[in-house]
C-alpha cells in the first residue's frame, strides 16, 4: 500500500462527494473524485487506487456497472454507497463482489471506519501464511489464486474468500449469517441466504468432480455450509 492510501471516491452529489473527502483527507488519505460512472472507470484504470467508494446511482454509468468492471480486473475493495434502502440493491452489490456497503444517510465518522476496517482486512493478507493446500487445490490469498487440477480457476475475490476462509476451517460447520460477517467482514439484515447460496453455487460449478480428491463444499442442511475432508 502506499504511504498515502489512494481512495477513488465516485458520487455526482457534490456537496457528499466534498464533505466525505474531507474527512478522509484529515485522517490521512489522498483522494480523487469523480462523479460519473464512466469517467470514474477510466480514472481507475489510469491510477489504481487502494479502495472504491462507489455510489449505485451514477450519470454515465450506473455504480452496478463499474462494480462488474472493476471486478474483471482485480481485488481492489469496493464500499458501495446508495440511497436505496432496498435489500435488492445489497445483495446485488454483494453478488457482484462488493466488500461492503452503506446507506444514505450515513455518519462520515462511520464511512471512514468502514473504511479503514477494509483496507485493513484486505492490506495484511500478505503478512501471513496464505496458501491451503489439498490434493488437486491450491488457494492463495497473495496471489488472489485458485488453482484447480493444475490450471488457474477464475474466481472472483469474495468467491475465493469464501473458499478460503471454509478450506481454512475444514470440518467445520458455517452458517450462511456466519459466513456473511467472516468474509464478508459486516453484518448483514437482509436476504443473507441468497448471497451466501449464490457465491457457493458458483464455486461448485467452478470445482467439478472434487469428491474424487477427498475433499467437498457439503450442505449442512438446516444449519449452512462446510468444507468437509475425508480422513
Amino acid at each position: 500500500m502506499k504511504d498515502k492510501p489512494l481512495i477513488l471516491l465516485v458520487d455526482d452529489d457534490p456537496s457528499i462527494a466534498a464533505l466525505v473527502r474531507l474527512y478522509l483527507e484529515k485522517e490521512g488519505f489522498e483522494v480523487h473524485t469523480e462523479s460519473r460512472g464512466d469517467d470514474a472507470l477510466t480514472a481507475f484504470r489510469k491510477n489504481p487506487p487502494d479502495l472504491v467508494l462507489l455510489d449505485i446511482m451514477l450519470p454515465g454509468l450506473e455504480g452496478t456497472e463499474v462494480l462488474r468492471d472493476i471486478r474483471r480486473t482485480g481485488a481492489i475493495p469496493v464500499i458501495m454507497l446508495t440511497a436505496r434502502d432496498e435489500t435488492f440493491d445489497k445483495v446485488l452489490g454483494l453478488e457482484l463482489g462488493a466488500d461492503d456497503y452503506i446507506t444514505k444517510p450515513f455518519d462520515t465518522k462511520e464511512l471512514v471506519a468502514r473504511v479503514k476496517a477494509v483496507l485493513r482486512r484486505t492490506g495484511t493478507a500478505g503478512t501471513r501464511d496464505d496458501t491451503l493446500s489439498f490434493p488437486g487445490l491450491t488457494v492463495s490469498l497473495t496471489q488472489y489464486e485458485v488453482r484447480y487440477e493444475g490450471r488457474r480457476v477464475e474466481m472472483p475475490p469474495k468467491e475465493l474468500e469464501l473458499l478460503y476462509f471454509l478450506a481454512g476451517h475444514a470440518g467445520q460447520v458455517f452458517t450462511r449469517e456466519q459466513l456473511l460477517e467472516h468474509v464478508w467482514g459486516f453484518d448483514y439484515a437482509g436476504d443473507s441466504s441468497r448471497t451466501v447460496d449464490v457465491h457457493v453455487k458458483r464455486v461448485r460449478e467452478k470445482l467439478p468432480d472434487r469428491e474424487r480428491y477427498g475433499w467437498d463444499l457439503v450442505t449442512v442442511w438446516g444449519v449452512g455450509y462446510k468444507f468437509d475432508v475425508r480422513s
